[in-house]
């Protein structure tokens, strides 16, 4: 369907002017729409919503719902009450003509439009300890907007995500039912080294998990994807605005988002480096990160969540390098590769990060601990 018909199923006044691919992401297709009448202009984001990824799309659009209708009231109390030090924003669902959240066109996929944050950027690395400051800020002052959201009135759009004794199961089953996984692993000297760091780590990989069992930690609303370019800079001021990429906001643990940004700020090399040498977790970005986020975050952290922010940190790096290394013995059937050795090279990365991470534990854990 014409995506100029297709936005006259939407609520969007003016005249359409251009219509365009926007952005990077892996998942949807995403366009900006541009809408100008005489006096003004208005930007808005079009997307296919991914069933394949996502495979109860109107489930994506419930929990969007439920998380505007909570949180824009929030933002708006503090607009109002003028002691925030910047203005936060938060898209907002554009409805189409007949009331409706989303559309569905003839092929049966579904469609929405959200509103663009306003005059903002999302980086693809950190810019500096005063970047990493303010992603830290974004992602703790969403923590505070959900922290009173209940659970139970959000459904899951990913089941099992983020859930690391999942992913090991998952690596374990591999190598029994993949007929070439076992041929994978042995063809080199580099996988088999990647198998053996697993195994070191087993018995560390269900440490969030137990503690949520044992009721030392309790499910709240994560985002699922707090990566560096997630997380909107104000171009005017250069203060946190927006967390975006909502699709994965679900019920989980905090941790592995706090764990995840870091993940995300604190390699320079980024994921697909060759060089593991340059590989190195830079404590300088963690600690201005933990500062803006600890300014959000502090009041609705328990002495439990605190105790376990390096465990997080840890362990989101191990389990990305295990689902890196199990796609990898897989055939590479769920991440995008480029050649057949990129998973493993992922893997080889986050890895060597997770060791630059244990070599820096005490440090960082006096550090969280002065926060």
């Amino acid at each position: 369907m014409e995506l100029s018909l297709l936005m006259k199923a939407f609520n969007v006044s003016g005249r359409l002017v251009t219509i365009n691919p926007t952005g990077n992401g892996n998942v949807n297709d995403t366009f900006l729409a541009i809408f100008r009448n005489t006096f003004a202009e208005e930007q808005v984001i079009l997307q296919r919503v991914n069933s394949n990824v996502f495979p109860k799309p109107e489930a994506i659009m419930h929990n969007l719902r439920q998380l505007t209708a909570h949180v824009h009231p929030k933002l708006e109390a503090e607009a109002e009450g003028d002691t925030a030090d910047r203005v936060w924003q938060m898209p907002r669902i554009v409805q189409t003509r007949d009331g409706k959240d989303f559309f569905v066109d003839e092929a049966g996929d579904l469609w929405r439009v959200i509103t663009k944050i306003a005059s903002a950027t999302a980086f693809e690395e950190a810019q500096g300890a005063e970047h990493a400051a303010e992603c830290g800020a974004v992602l703790g002052h969403f923590h505070w907007l959900v922290s009173d959201l209940d659970p139970h009135t959000m459904i899951d759009p990913l089941p099992g995500f983020h859930i690391t004794p999942a992913y090991l199961a998952k690596y374990d089953e591999t190598l029994k039912q993949v007929p070439l996984a076992g041929e994978r692993l042995n063809a080199s000297m580099e996988a088999r080294r990647m198998a053996m760091f697993i195994e070191e780590r087993r018995g560390f990989a269900a440490t969030l998990q137990q503690a949520l069992d044992a009721g030392e930690l309790k499910l709240r609303m994560m985002h699922g994807d707090p990566k560096v370019n997630n997380i909107m800079i104000d171009d005017f001021t250069g203060k946190g605005t927006a967390m975006i990429d909502l699709d994965t906001v679900s019920p989980g643990l905090i941790h592995y988002d706090f764990g995840d940004a870091l993940r995300s700020i604190c390699n320079h090399a980024g994921e697909d480096e060759q060089n593991l040498s340059k590989v190195v977790f830079d404590l300088d970005l963690c600690a201005a990160f933990c500062k803006g986020y600890m300014t959000h975050a502090r009041g609705f952290l328990t002495a439990a969540d605190r105790k376990y922010l390096y465990d997080a940190i840890r362990l989101i790096t191990f389990e990305l390098g295990l689902r890196f290394f199990q796609d990898y013995l897989a055939g590479s059937v769920y991440f995008k590769i480029r050649h057949p050795e990129q998973n493993l090279n992922r893997a080889r990365v986050q890895f060597r990060l997770c060791e630059s991470i244990e070599a820096r534990e005490r440090p960082i854990r006096d550090l969280l601990a002065g926060l």
